[in-house]
């Protein structure tokens, strides 16, 4: 028959035990706008695209 979910437990982390951690931050309307605009015509959401950004950021600062 169909596959049995008895012998398979569901396992549930607990929040921020995921690598992920909540912060706030504060940005200029202009900069949340095009945030938003980018977001809409990528199909991302707001946060994946400022973990995109800062994670590009990140990896091509350079220290002067």
């Amino acid at each position: 028959m169909g596959k049995s979910f008895e012998s398979a437990p569901l396992k549930i982390k607990k929040r921020g035990e995921d690598g992920h951690k909540v912060i706030t931050v504060r940005i200029k309307e202009d900069t949340l706008e095009g945030l938003d605009r980018i977001a809409k015509e990528t199909n991302h959401s707001r946060n994946e695209l400022i973990n995109l950004i800062l994670e590009h950021g990140i990896q091509n600062v350079e220290i002067e």
